[in-house]
């Protein structure tokens, strides 16, 4: 039995399978005379492109280089150093660079494992990407916010929620280890 696949003007794909006499007329009324019945067209779907977009605009409007010039010059650098830093928590290394973002930058950025990865190898503390994103999802889970559900292969940009800025606040100030 012939097959025929037509894109229409629309962009709508239709397949078309019956006699070839159905088939040509099919084609003949919809503009498409010149396909061929026999042949097999598959659809291709159109590039996603709308994601990318937004996330190339994201890393563009922030440098790590500024995160990290915010960690060394800011208020509670001491603290921060002797806290988070010196101190072998990674839960507590992988929220500075997303509490730097939220008290020094406005909490106008969100930041991907690679970009939290990236600040704390600058920092002199380097986390693999696969750590930040396993404790991201594990024990900092509960700290941080994700803009979409994680997929595997696609970015997720997190900012820190209020609890996890209440957390952060706490260690740098030296509370009972956040809580």
């Amino acid at each position: 039995m012939p097959k025929a696949t037509v894109t229409l003007a629309s962009g709508a794909v239709v397949n078309i399978e019956g006699t070839t006499a159905e088939v040509k007329d099919l084609l003949a009324f919809y503009g498409a005379a010149h396909a061929d019945p026999q042949e097999k067209k598959k659809a291709t779907p159109a590039p996603r492109t709308a994601g990318k977009s937004t996330a190339k605009a994201q890393t563009e409007e922030f440098s790590i280089s500024e995160i990290v010039k915010h960690v060394k010059d800011c208020d509670e650098a001491d603290e921060i150093e002797s806290r988070i830093l010196e101190t072998t928590s990674q839960v507590n290394r992988i929220l500075l660079p997303l509490f730097v973002v939220h008290v020094y930058m406005g909490a106008s950025h969100r930041l991907t494992t690679g970009d939290i990865s990236a600040v704390t190898k600058e920092l002199g503390i380097p986390i693999h990407v696969a750590n930040v994103s396993n404790a991201l999802k594990g024990s900092a889970a509960r700290y941080v916010i994700g803009d979409t559900v994680r997929r595997r292969g696609q970015p997720v940009r997190y900012l820190l929620s209020r609890r996890g800025l209440k957390y952060i606040q706490n260690v740098i100030k030296g509370k009972s280890d956040g809580e």
